[in-house]
């Protein structure tokens, strides 16, 4: 298994750089593992392909508006800086974009905190340290960041974030979750479809292609993740009552599945909280996950290699050719997949 076996060609016009209105109008492809078949549908019938009983795990994680325009001091060169990770009360891992950006070098962000380089890590990548809590800061000098492959900024800053997002932390949105409306959701639940939530913190790494030869030599990102004991307790029910636990998201599949590590014997996970380093690639035997609703991935990314040991590497591929010739919109604001 090579890097090059997760790679495809997509032409750029189908890489969405608006989200289509409303939310529950985005297409949606429905593959079903087993025979291989393709159904063609929207959103807004996810119903008609889903059962009472069927549990819906969502993630729950609000994007942080974690991009922030700076400059130094007292020089005055623009200086832009996107928080990946929080270590302390003041200092974050960051990506840092201006000259020279070295360990001591100041500077003021605007409309928040001073702050300065203190540690050069790997690429631009720094931690760097705040006068303040910059969180305090955030929501009048932050602004939301969006992937490197969109190119123009929605009207309304919510429309990167899922309508049922809760706890902030992320640096992008769990993207699945973006196509849910709150009519949807509650048009679900009563034919009696349930839904749960865990959270998941994105990173930025999230998007990062893999650049090693062998997908095994990569190191896969950490992230924080919770699954509560009222989530644990009505997956495990699910399954014991014959219902399918579908995810919504890779970032939910790698919640439960880090938690089926943790799981007694006769259940199928356990309450978990802390960083997870899951590396999903084909292979792997899923404990927790029955279907799986997720967007269209980028070539090469951990994210194509997870749905693609859910379903099978060639079958993925063909279903993305599918998509591509049928003129589906890809990646965060694109249209969605539901993997059965």
């Amino acid at each position: 298994m090579k890097t090059l076996d997760f790679d495809y060609d997509l032409p750029e016009e189908h890489i969405a750089q608006v989200p289509v209105e409303p939310r529950d109008a985005s297409r949606l492809l429905v593959l079903d593992r087993q025979s291989e078949g393709i159904r063609h549908d929207h959103f807004y019938n996810l119903a008609d392909h889903i059962r009472p009983g069927d549990l819906l795990v969502l993630n729950e994680t609000r994007v942080i508006p974690a991009r922030l325009f700076a400059h130094k001091l007292p020089t005055g060169g623009r200086v832009e800086i996107l928080l990946l990770k929080r270590k302390t009360d003041d200092t974050w891992e960051a990506l840092v974009g201006g000259k020279g950006m070295r360990p001591g070098v100041q500077f003021e962000v605007e409309s928040g905190p001073n702050g300065r380089v203190v540690l050069q890590l790997s690429g631009a990548r720094r931690l760097v340290e705040f006068t303040d809590p910059v969180e305090d800061y955030l929501p009048a000098a932050g602004h939301v960041p969006l992937p490197p492959y969109i190119h123009t900024s929605p009207q309304d800053p919510e429309r990167y974030q899922t309508v049922y997002a809760r706890h902030s932390g992320s640096a992008a949105a769990p993207t699945a979750g973006l196509h849910f409306t709150p009519r949807l959701i509650e048009s679900l639940k009563s034919i009696g479809i349930r839904f749960v939530a865990v959270t998941l913190h994105v990173g930025l790494d999230t998007f990062a292609p893999v650049t090693e030869d062998l997908p095994q030599d990569h190191k896969i990102h950490t992230e924080w993740c919770q699954l509560s004991p009222a989530t644990a307790e009505a997956v495990n029910r699910t399954r014991q009552r014959g219902g399918r636990v579908i995810a919504v998201g890779t970032t939910s599949v790698r919640t439960l599945e880090t938690a089926a590590r943790n799981a007694k014997s006769g259940n199928l996970v356990a309450a978990i909280e802390g960083a997870t380093e899951l590396f999903i690639l084909p292979g792997y035997e899923f404990h927790a996950v029955d279907a799986m609703i997720t967007n269209f991935h980028l070539p090469k990314s951990t994210l194509i290699m997870l749905v693609s040991a859910f379903a099978g590497r060639e079958v993925i591929l063909n279903a993305y050719q599918t998509a591509i010739q049928h003129r589906y919109r890809f990646y965060s604001f694109g249209d969605a997949m539901l993997i059965l």
